[in-house]
């Protein structure tokens, strides 16, 4: 896998714009193909996702219009008309009929747009539509919220590019299908096929990762094929998983509050289901993420978390173990647990690693040949502190 520079707009026939003015920006990505998309399992759903899949019937789009600091979820009839206002401008200027836009939104929930503000934002980043590097990362900037840095990834193969780039750090437990991502291909692909490329790349990343538990109403992957290269679909699904897999990390490592990245690997699991159950579980205990944070060798609490989880496991099977980086740089593992017989003499070394930035939690269920990974990130103060005032 070959990384490219340039963001989206490393795909052929891409090209974005994105203004901010405070806490509120607007995004404009504009490229023209098969489209595809997943959006939030949430009961209550956001007006521009009801707009956005009701457009994507059709299998095109032509672009994408994506605002931060309103969310505009639960905002009934007038969201929807709004939602359908801001596709409107895009469709306006690019000569093409609404029902081919994208809309997406993020941000606070209950409150309505202010659609003066959005045609004064449309106007700037209209103007400045352009098919370089710099415009992915405005775009990108656009529609952050807490995010404390961008996220984006470009990737080429099999003669094929495949790109992304997404907002997101907290209220983040997608089961998809506040993240939104936004993935271009140049491949020449039907709508149905992208879909069920996009689904399976999905169901190994977004929904494999897990900040604080909380799954948004805002939730949105889409994905456009230009149709400007050709390859096999078995090298499309092959990057879009690895684009999907990296920019699913970028959010854990950026996880509101967090100082710590870590990721769940469980093998040896009865059943896939059994493998995904147990590592989400692990990846969303609060106890677990406290104990990342505080450096805290309590390796109880995963067990616990994989008994409770759902997934079928013997405790007289298991085993687990650590592994990462020292201080000094250094890789390092440590068995804790072997085949459901505690290692005696290893906190200390353990502790170790749970200093470092980034720990592997390695399970292994022997009980069977499946396996998943999730993706998660410690529990802080900090965490509290943006979230306790969100609104004011």
């Amino acid at each position: 896998m070959k990384r490219v520079e340039g963001g989206i707009c490393a795909v052929s026939g891409v090209s974005a714009a994105g203004v901010r003015r405070g806490r509120h920006g607007l995004a404009l990505i504009v490229a023209s193909g098969a489209a595809a998309g997943m959006f939030t399992t949430n009961r209550v759903r956001a007006a521009p996702l009801e707009v956005t899949a009701q457009n994507l019937a059709g299998g095109h789009l032509d672009g994408v219009i994506a605002n931060s600091g309103c969310a505009n979820a639960y905002t009934g009839p007038r969201g929807l008309e709004d939602a359908r206002s801001m596709a409107r401008l895009l469709a306006g200027f690019l000569g093409t009929d609404e029902t081919k836009i994208g809309v997406a939104s993020t941000g606070v929930i209950g409150r309505y747009l202010d659609l003066g503000q959005i045609q004064s934002l449309f106007l700037e980043a209209s103007a400045n539509l352009r098919s370089d590097g710099t415009a992915s990362m405005d775009a990108e900037r656009a529609i952050m919220t807490t995010d404390t840095r961008p996220k984006e990834i470009a990737v080429e193969h099999g003669g094929l590019r495949v790109a992304g780039i997404v907002k997101g750090a907290g209220m983040i437990e997608p089961n998809v299908a506040t993240m939104l991502c936004f993935l271009y291909t140049d491949a020449v692909i039907s709508a149905e096929r992208l879909h069920d490329c996009l689904a399976d790349a999905v169901k190994d990343s977004f929904n494999m990762l897990t900040v604080d538990g909380d799954t948004s109403t805002n939730d949105t992957v889409l994905i456009t094929a230009t149709g400007r290269a050709t390859g096999r679909e078995e090298d499309l699904r092959e990057a879009l998983r690895y684009v999907c897999m990296e920019l699913a990390r970028m959010m854990a490592r950026d996880g509101e509050g967090a100082s710590k990245y870590f990721e769940v690997y469980v093998t040896g699991a009865a059943s896939e289901k059994d493998a995904r159950l147990a590592a989400k579980a692990v990846a969303r205990s609060s106890l677990v993420k406290t104990a990342v944070y505080g450096a805290d060798p309590n390796w109880g609490r995963i067990i616990c978390a994989v008994g409770y989880s759902g997934a079928e496991m013997d405790p007289t099977r298991i085993t687990l173990g650590l592994e990462g980086k020292s201080r000094d740089g250094s890789a390092s593992r440590v068995s804790l647990v072997e085949r459901g017989k505690i290692v005696e003499d290893v906190l200390d070394r353990a502790q170790e690693i749970m200093k470092g930035e980034e720990i592997i939690i390695n399970i292994d269920l022997s009980l069977g040949s499946a396996s998943a990974r999730g993706f998660g990130c410690d529990l802080t103060h900090e965490y509290v502190n943006v979230n306790a005032n969100y609104t004011t």
